[in-house]
Protein backbone atom coordinates (compact mmCIF):
# COMPACT_ATOMS: atom_id res chain seq x y z
CA UNK A 1 0.00 0.00 0.00
CA UNK A 2 1.34 3.54 -0.85
CA UNK A 3 0.46 5.61 1.78
CA UNK A 4 1.32 9.60 1.44
CA UNK A 5 0.34 12.30 3.98
CA UNK A 6 -0.86 15.72 2.88
CA UNK A 7 -1.67 19.09 4.81
CA UNK A 8 -4.42 20.37 3.39
CA UNK A 9 -5.72 19.45 -0.32
CA UNK A 10 -3.62 17.26 -2.24
CA UNK A 11 -1.99 18.81 -4.97
CA UNK A 12 -2.81 18.10 -8.81
CA UNK A 13 -0.06 15.34 -8.79
CA UNK A 14 -1.76 13.62 -6.19
CA UNK A 15 -5.21 13.73 -7.19
CA UNK A 16 -4.43 12.67 -11.28
CA UNK A 17 -2.72 9.92 -9.09
CA UNK A 18 -5.94 8.87 -6.76
CA UNK A 19 -7.53 9.04 -9.95
CA UNK A 20 -6.26 6.84 -12.17
CA UNK A 21 -6.00 4.72 -9.01
CA UNK A 22 -9.87 4.48 -9.10
CA UNK A 23 -10.49 4.50 -12.59
CA UNK A 24 -7.89 1.28 -12.89
CA UNK A 25 -10.17 -0.50 -10.53
CA UNK A 26 -7.87 -0.08 -7.86
CA UNK A 27 -9.16 1.18 -3.85
CA UNK A 28 -8.29 3.98 -1.68
CA UNK A 29 -8.25 5.16 1.96
CA UNK A 30 -9.21 8.67 2.14
CA UNK A 31 -9.91 10.99 5.07
CA UNK A 32 -13.68 12.48 5.54
CA UNK A 33 -14.94 14.49 8.12
CA UNK A 34 -15.81 11.80 10.47
CA UNK A 35 -13.22 8.85 9.97
CA UNK A 36 -11.14 7.85 7.03
CA UNK A 37 -12.82 5.63 4.11
CA UNK A 38 -12.02 3.14 1.66
CA UNK A 39 -13.64 3.62 -1.40
CA UNK A 40 -13.62 2.73 -4.86
CA UNK A 41 -15.31 3.67 -7.84
CA UNK A 42 -19.72 3.30 -7.31
CA UNK A 43 -19.68 1.35 -9.93
CA UNK A 44 -16.82 -1.16 -10.37
CA UNK A 45 -18.10 -4.19 -9.11
CA UNK A 46 -15.03 -6.33 -8.79
CA UNK A 47 -13.51 -3.07 -6.63
CA UNK A 48 -16.32 -3.13 -4.23
CA UNK A 49 -15.60 -7.05 -3.74
CA UNK A 50 -12.01 -5.80 -3.09
CA UNK A 51 -13.22 -3.81 -0.37
CA UNK A 52 -14.97 -6.49 1.04
CA UNK A 53 -12.45 -8.45 1.03
CA UNK A 54 -9.79 -6.01 2.70
CA UNK A 55 -12.49 -5.22 5.69
CA UNK A 56 -13.16 -9.07 6.15
CA UNK A 57 -16.83 -7.04 6.32
CA UNK A 58 -20.34 -9.31 6.09
CA UNK A 59 -21.04 -9.73 2.53
CA UNK A 60 -24.83 -8.43 3.42
CA UNK A 61 -23.73 -4.72 4.60
CA UNK A 62 -24.14 -2.15 1.99
CA UNK A 63 -21.75 0.39 1.21
CA UNK A 64 -22.58 4.24 0.88
CA UNK A 65 -21.89 6.10 -1.85
CA UNK A 66 -19.73 9.32 -0.90
CA UNK A 67 -20.48 12.46 -3.22
CA UNK A 68 -18.58 15.47 -3.62
CA UNK A 69 -21.71 17.17 -3.51
CA UNK A 70 -25.22 17.46 -2.45
CA UNK A 71 -27.15 17.90 -6.04
CA UNK A 72 -25.50 14.32 -7.23
CA UNK A 73 -27.70 12.42 -4.83
CA UNK A 74 -30.27 12.30 -7.83
CA UNK A 75 -28.26 10.44 -10.12
CA UNK A 76 -28.62 7.87 -6.98
CA UNK A 77 -31.94 7.98 -5.68
CA UNK A 78 -35.10 6.88 -7.10
CA UNK A 79 -36.98 9.15 -5.09
CA UNK A 80 -35.88 11.94 -2.45
CA UNK A 81 -38.88 12.24 0.16
CA UNK A 82 -39.06 15.80 1.37
CA UNK A 83 -37.90 15.06 4.79
CA UNK A 84 -34.56 13.47 3.16
CA UNK A 85 -34.41 17.01 0.89
CA UNK A 86 -34.72 19.04 4.43
CA UNK A 87 -31.81 16.75 5.83
CA UNK A 88 -29.56 17.34 2.42
CA UNK A 89 -30.48 21.07 2.68
CA UNK A 90 -29.75 21.13 6.54
CA UNK A 91 -26.91 19.02 6.66
CA UNK A 92 -24.83 18.08 3.61
CA UNK A 93 -22.23 18.71 3.86
CA UNK A 94 -21.81 17.15 6.90
CA UNK A 95 -21.81 13.70 9.21
CA UNK A 96 -24.78 12.73 7.87
CA UNK A 97 -25.50 9.37 5.99
CA UNK A 98 -29.00 8.80 4.45
CA UNK A 99 -30.57 5.74 3.23
CA UNK A 100 -33.24 6.54 -0.31
CA UNK A 101 -34.53 4.42 -2.68
CA UNK A 102 -31.84 3.39 -5.20
CA UNK A 103 -32.87 4.48 -8.89
CA UNK A 104 -33.19 1.20 -11.15
CA UNK A 105 -29.45 -0.18 -12.51
CA UNK A 106 -26.78 2.05 -10.45
CA UNK A 107 -24.79 0.92 -7.56
CA UNK A 108 -26.33 -2.79 -7.77
CA UNK A 109 -22.84 -4.03 -6.08
CA UNK A 110 -22.33 -1.59 -3.04
CA UNK A 111 -26.01 -1.98 -2.73
CA UNK A 112 -25.75 -5.15 -2.07
CA UNK A 113 -28.56 -5.69 -4.80
CA UNK A 114 -31.21 -4.10 -2.20
CA UNK A 115 -33.72 -1.31 -2.87
CA UNK A 116 -32.44 0.98 -1.12
CA UNK A 117 -28.78 3.05 -0.88
CA UNK A 118 -26.33 5.07 1.30
CA UNK A 119 -25.50 8.24 0.36
CA UNK A 120 -22.50 10.56 1.85
CA UNK A 121 -21.68 14.18 1.22
CA UNK A 122 -18.72 15.02 3.63
CA UNK A 123 -17.83 18.21 5.02
CA UNK A 124 -14.19 17.60 4.52
CA UNK A 125 -12.21 19.88 1.89
CA UNK A 126 -9.66 17.39 1.49
CA UNK A 127 -12.26 14.61 1.12
CA UNK A 128 -14.36 16.54 -1.68
CA UNK A 129 -11.44 17.30 -3.58
CA UNK A 130 -10.78 13.38 -4.06
CA UNK A 131 -14.14 12.96 -5.04
CA UNK A 132 -14.29 15.84 -7.46
CA UNK A 133 -11.12 14.11 -8.73
CA UNK A 134 -12.23 10.21 -8.74
CA UNK A 135 -16.08 11.08 -8.83
CA UNK A 136 -18.67 9.32 -6.43
CA UNK A 137 -17.07 6.41 -4.32
CA UNK A 138 -18.53 3.49 -2.72
CA UNK A 139 -16.85 3.35 0.50
CA UNK A 140 -16.99 2.48 4.27
CA UNK A 141 -14.99 2.91 7.26
CA UNK A 142 -11.63 2.30 6.61
CA UNK A 143 -10.90 -0.61 9.40
CA UNK A 144 -11.01 -4.42 9.74
CA UNK A 145 -14.83 -5.13 10.38
CA UNK A 146 -15.62 -4.81 14.17
CA UNK A 147 -12.48 -2.62 14.91
CA UNK A 148 -12.45 0.71 16.08
CA UNK A 149 -12.58 3.33 12.86
CA UNK A 150 -9.30 5.08 11.84
CA UNK A 151 -10.24 8.85 13.12
CA UNK A 152 -6.25 9.87 11.27
CA UNK A 153 -3.84 8.65 14.50
CA UNK A 154 -0.13 7.88 14.08
CA UNK A 155 -0.85 4.06 13.84
CA UNK A 156 -1.82 2.81 10.45
CA UNK A 157 -0.99 -0.85 11.21
CA UNK A 158 -5.13 -1.50 11.72
CA UNK A 159 -5.63 -0.54 8.56
CA UNK A 160 -7.51 -2.72 5.66
CA UNK A 161 -5.19 -3.14 3.12
CA UNK A 162 -5.70 -0.66 -0.52
CA UNK A 163 -3.74 0.30 -3.55
CA UNK A 164 -3.44 3.84 -1.39
CA UNK A 165 -3.94 5.56 1.47
CA UNK A 166 -4.03 9.52 1.71
CA UNK A 167 -3.75 10.63 5.42
CA UNK A 168 -4.43 14.12 6.18
CA UNK A 169 -4.70 13.74 10.41
CA UNK A 170 -7.21 13.33 12.58
CA UNK A 171 -10.93 14.31 11.22
CA UNK A 172 -12.91 16.45 12.33
CA UNK A 173 -15.76 14.35 13.94
CA UNK A 174 -13.42 11.56 15.00
CA UNK A 175 -16.88 9.49 15.52
CA UNK A 176 -19.26 8.19 12.57
CA UNK A 177 -21.77 9.56 10.60
CA UNK A 178 -25.33 8.87 12.03
CA UNK A 179 -27.54 7.09 9.67
CA UNK A 180 -30.60 7.78 8.68
CA UNK A 181 -33.03 5.74 6.99
CA UNK A 182 -35.51 8.06 4.50
CA UNK A 183 -36.45 5.57 1.76
CA UNK A 184 -39.89 5.68 4.01
CA UNK A 185 -42.44 7.96 4.93
CA UNK A 186 -41.43 7.47 8.61
CA UNK A 187 -37.40 8.38 9.29
CA UNK A 188 -35.75 6.08 11.02
CA UNK A 189 -32.18 6.11 13.06
CA UNK A 190 -29.86 3.03 12.00
CA UNK A 191 -26.79 4.35 13.72
CA UNK A 192 -26.10 7.39 16.35
CA UNK A 193 -23.39 9.31 15.28
CA UNK A 194 -21.70 12.34 14.75
CA UNK A 195 -25.30 14.40 13.83
CA UNK A 196 -27.46 14.59 17.45
CA UNK A 197 -31.12 13.31 17.29
CA UNK A 198 -32.30 16.27 18.58
CA UNK A 199 -31.04 18.40 15.50
CA UNK A 200 -32.47 15.86 13.19
CA UNK A 201 -35.60 16.17 14.98
CA UNK A 202 -35.74 19.95 14.12
CA UNK A 203 -35.07 19.48 11.10
CA UNK A 204 -37.86 17.46 10.09
CA UNK A 205 -40.24 18.54 12.70
CA UNK A 206 -44.04 18.72 10.89
CA UNK A 207 -42.19 16.99 7.43
CA UNK A 208 -41.91 13.41 8.57
CA UNK A 209 -42.29 11.69 11.59
CA UNK A 210 -38.92 10.30 13.57
CA UNK A 211 -38.06 7.32 14.67
CA UNK A 212 -35.35 6.71 17.25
Amino acid sequence: MRIVRVAGTPDALLLNETARCIEGGGTIIFPTDTVYGIGCAAENDGAVESIFAAKRRPAEKPLAVHLALPELAVRYAQRITPAARALIDDFWPGPLTIIVEREDGVCKAAARGGATIALRCPDDKTCRAILAATGPLAATSANISGAPAYDGGDDLSALPEAALAIIAGRTKQRRESTVLDCSAETVRLVRQGALEAADIAKAIAGIAPFAR
